[in-house]
Formats: structure tokens, sequence, C-alpha cells
């Protein structure tokens, strides 16, 4: 299966151009996040080449720009070339079926909240019953009988 969802930022304008088809195509490099940093470093990402076929394509070309989030669904595709020094190139891209609008850079940074003038009257919500506690030193499966052995013929695995 090959199957590839991915969240990130688009690094430059999507390119929208069109076949000799007429058929409407767009590239685009997203940067995703990679979900650890390295002790001392700073945030790392990956830059992912993506291409967005027909009418998503002009979406994406005429709603999101540089630094606006995005969600693709598609898969991974590989292809390769001959350039014109005469050297075979090799591509690896995502070819998306699916893109969600997530927002963009300036969104997130530009929201504003505003104090109340004045506080609503609403009821109190009522606490909630206590919840019961387990003391630590204790043993809390002291109470399920014998111990059970197993060995390793005994998995199904």
């Amino acid at each position: 299966m090959n199957k590839v969802i991915l969240i990130g930022r688009l690094t430059r304008d999507p390119e929208l151009r069109t076949t000799a088809n007429n058929l409407s195509v767009a590239t685009f490099s997203l940067a995703v996040s990679r979900p650890f940093t390295p002790q001392g470093g700073e945030q790392q990402a990956d830059f992912i080449n993506c291409v967005i076929w027909r009418k998503q394509a002009e979406n994406l070309a005429k709603y999101c720009h540089k630094g606006s989030q995005i969600a693709v669904e598609g898969r991974i595709q590989t292809r390769n070339y001959t350039a014109q020094d005469g050297n075979k190139r090799y591509v690896t891209e995502v070819i998306c079926d699916n893109i969600t609008f997530l927002g963009t850079k300036d969104s997130n940074a530009s929201v504003s909240y505003e104090q109340p003038t004045t506080v609503p009257d609403f009821a109190p919500i009522p606490e909630a019953p206590a919840m019961p506690t387990t003391n630590l030193e204790e043993d809390p499966f002291k109470d399920f009988g014998e111990e059970i052995t197993l060995s390793d013929d005994d998995l199904p695995f």
C-alpha cells in the first residue's frame, strides 16, 4: 500500500502550469516538522516536493501562498529523466489526491482576545465527587489471586 498523509507549511508559492491537454498542475514544496528535537538543537523539518492536478491545483494556487499550512493525502512516486548535461536524474515526490487548507502563517500570530467588560451571571458548576486514591506503597494486584506462570510454548506467536 502506498499512502501518504502530511501536514506542513508551503515553502514557496505554488507553481501553477497548464499541460498541452489543458490540464492544470501545481508543484510545491511542503515543510513538515520532525516529531523530535535533537538535544540542545532546534526543531528540524523535511522538505517534500508535491504535485497536485486539475481543480485542486487551481484552488491551491489561488488561495495558498508561502507559509500557508495544508494537509495533503496522496502517494509517493519516483521517476527519472536524463538532464541536458546527459546525467540521469531521479525525483521522488508526493502525488496528491486531496488537499485540505488549514490556515496561513499570519492567522495564528494575529489572533487577539479582548477581556469582557462585564462578567456574565452563570450558575456555579457543582464540584465533582472526590476520586478514590490508591496508596502507592501497597501492591495493587494483591486481591487478584495466585501468580500465573507462562512458558514461551504457551504463547501463540
